[in-house]
């Protein structure tokens, strides 16, 4: 897809859907749409995204153009586009990391694939400026650069990380707080709901929820859960059954419109993640922001967002932490209580945010 020619700032999105559309849509709802040329491709297909979006973009991004600023995120092989459409090397580049290959958890295969933590490297030697959305991408991207560099076995390639670390900062990723619903919904029985609101992918561990909501199943605790997000192939397996051996405890099952979202998470009493590959979490703070009580591993960005209270170590961990708030409901809810007592959410809030990223379009972009 793509947009007229026109602007200054062209931006390009490979995966244009879940949080990187929402990031564009709520980066440049402000800007005047004549100041910037998006174009996108939508989001699915991931691998291939990132194999072969650099050689679709430099087909269908106008060669009469006077772009002064590229803007784009790391699935792009920027190095492959600046090679097939040097016209662009003029601009001033900026990518965003919403996350990083570098780290990223490996499943039924013995060596890991390099070439997209790889990619991600030459785009950010080909950048001017990266940012990142939160300390721990920036961190686990730069301090991983040279181990998967040392896995090639007859050439040492060095000094890439003091290339590289010099243009990068970090910047939240952006959340439209303000035009959020508040307004709890009235509770009817007290029983606990438990919010899983991510991605029916591997990455996230939906194989830990489950045997963490079965187990509490059989210690006869009273709880609601809600288990939603998107689904992009197929429905894990660890989920087949699920409805059977919860039965009216499974309140809600699948993907949800962005109202009825916002519902289930207004009426949400915690929201857990069980992730294994996470570098931000915007469902895990919108959630936070209805009123649910977040509860998280010990490890990847949340201890960088939430206090060491909310966070779990092991799954045994995370199992006895549900099962004493579902059993003593009034324990939970002062434990809620104090929790949003002190925690901030707006050093994550667009309001804040958005003016940083008005930055980096100067003095392109008038504001």
């Amino acid at each position: 897809m793509e947009t007229a020619n026109r602007g200054s700032i062209v931006v390009i999105e490979p995966f244009y859907g879940g949080s990187h559309k929402q990031l564009l849509d709520t980066i440049f709802e402000g800007v005047n749409p004549a100041e910037y040329n998006l174009f996108t491709l939508p989001a699915k297909k991931w691998h291939w995204r990132a194999r072969t979006s650099a050689l679709y973009f430099s087909q269908v991004i106008p060669l009469d153009h006077e772009y002064n600023i590229l803007f784009t995120c790391s699935v792009l092989n920027l190095a492959e586009l600046l090679g097939i459409r040097p016209d662009l090397g003029k601009c001033k580049k900026i990518v965003y990391f919403h996350e990083n290959q570098l780290v990223y958890p490996i499943r039924e295969i013995k060596e890991r694939d390099c070439q997209y933590g790889l990619n991600q490297i030459m785009t950010c030697l080909s950048a001017d400026e990266i940012i990142f959305n939160s300390n721990f991408n920036r961190s686990s991207f730069l301090d991983n650069i040279q181990p998967i560099l040392n896995i090639q076995p007859d050439l040492k390639l060095k000094l890439i990380r003091e290339k590289i670390e010099p243009k990068c900062e970090v910047i939240y990723f952006p959340i439209m707080f303000h035009r959020m619903p508040q307004q709890r919904c009235p509770k009817n029985d007290s029983a606990l709901h438990l919010i899983w609101p991510h991605r029916w992918e591997h990455d996230k561990n939906p194989n830990l929820l489950t045997e963490t909501l079965i187990e509490l199943n059989k210690r006869q605790v009273n709880f609601k859960v809600s288990i939603m997000g998107e689904t992009f192939h197929t429905i894990p397996d660890c989920f087949d059954g699920i409805q059977g051996k919860l039965g009216e405890k499974l309140v809600h099952f699948g993907h949800l419109d962005r109202e009825e979202y916002y519902k289930a998470l207004l009426s949400g009493d915690i929201v857990i993640s069980t992730a294994g590959h996470e570098f931000y979490g915007v469902s895990m703070l919108e959630a936070t922001y209805c009123g649910c009580m977040p509860i998280a591993p010990n490890k990847l960005v949340y201890p960088e967002i939430y206090p060491k209270e909310n966070l779990y170590n092991t799954s045994n961990q995370l199992i006895k932490m549900l099962y004493n708030w579902c059993k003593n409901p009034e324990l939970f809810h002062r434990q809620r209580t104090k929790f949003f007592q002190t925690f901030s959410f707006e050093k994550y809030s667009s309001q804040q945010l958005i003016p940083k990223f008005y930055e980096k379009f100067k003095p392109v972009l008038a504001t």
